[in-house]
């Protein structure tokens, strides 16, 4: 199968995650790119952000659009992240692959445990008490995981919206994107060396895929129990996350 196809069937299932899920399909975009598209971890890395930059920045402006992005709040959390992303994107160049693939191995496991935890209702605390030193610290290693591995992270930016800073569902879904944007831009800006390299012929289909079927997976968690989406790719993204442990210690 060309490099081509499997772009764009790994960029569909990348988007149709983010658009049923609302956060963690970018979890996949690096192991697709390691394992069926030939990139080492640290390439994969820099183009999983393009791929997270593109994404995240069209699903911000449908968002915004309703409404359902909290501007000043959100720029607020994002700026505590700026400097770790920027940090983190120039260390990941440096380490060795092994630790990479081990590093996102882990973060994989911990989305996949996150999303099949018990569905409990968000414990948010009353208007006015969130802590702005918890929300910078929040956001800081938020920005710290996206320069380092290159995924956007909203499987802990949304609860860390939700719980930090007491936003509804749907504006720390909206929000969270915003978040997720300005870290990966901050991440790209300290790999311009990188990026160079980057093949774009196979990224750019890609990321177009991705943006596309993001579309379908909003329609999909219309028709489908958004639970029983969230436990399928939770079980794949666990099935990966072993994989890639394992390609690590071998």
């Amino acid at each position: 199968m060309s490099a081509l196809i499997l772009a764009l069937i790994a960029g569909a299932v990348v988007g149709l995650a983010l658009g049923a899920l609302g956060g963690g399909g970018s979890v996949l975009a690096v192991p697709a790119l390691i394992y069926l598209l030939g990139f080492t971890p640290a390439a994969a890395t820099t183009a999983s952000l393009i791929i997270v930059t593109a994404t995240s920045l069209t699903a911000l402006y449908a968002h915004a659009r309703t409404g359902d992005v909290r501007w000043k709040a959100g720029a607020l959390f994002a700026a505590a992240g700026l400097l770790p992303a920027a940090a983190a994107g120039t260390a990941a160049s440096r380490l060795p692959q092994p630790v990479l693939t081990a590093a996102f191995a882990a973060v994989a496991a911990l989305a996949a445990v996150t999303m099949l935890r018990p569905g409990r209702a968000a414990i948010r605390p009353a208007a006015g008490e969130a802590r702005p030193a918890k929300a910078a610290g929040t956001g800081a290693g938020l920005g710290a995981l996206t320069g380092l591995l290159g995924v956007g992270g909203g499987f802990l930016a949304v609860p860390a919206l939700v719980t930090v800073l007491a936003f509804e569902m749907q504006a720390a879904v909206g929000t969270s994107l915003l978040v997720i944007s300005a870290n990966a831009l901050a991440s790209l800006a300290t790999r311009g060396a990188t990026t160079a390299g980057v093949d774009w012929a196979v990224i750019g289909p890609f990321t177009g895929a991705a943006i596309l079927g993001a579309w379908d997976g909003k329609r999909l968690a219309a028709k489908v129990s958004g639970t029983l989406l969230q436990r399928i790719f939770a079980v794949a993204l666990l099935a990966v996350a072993a994989f890639m442990l394992v390609d690590a210690l071998t």
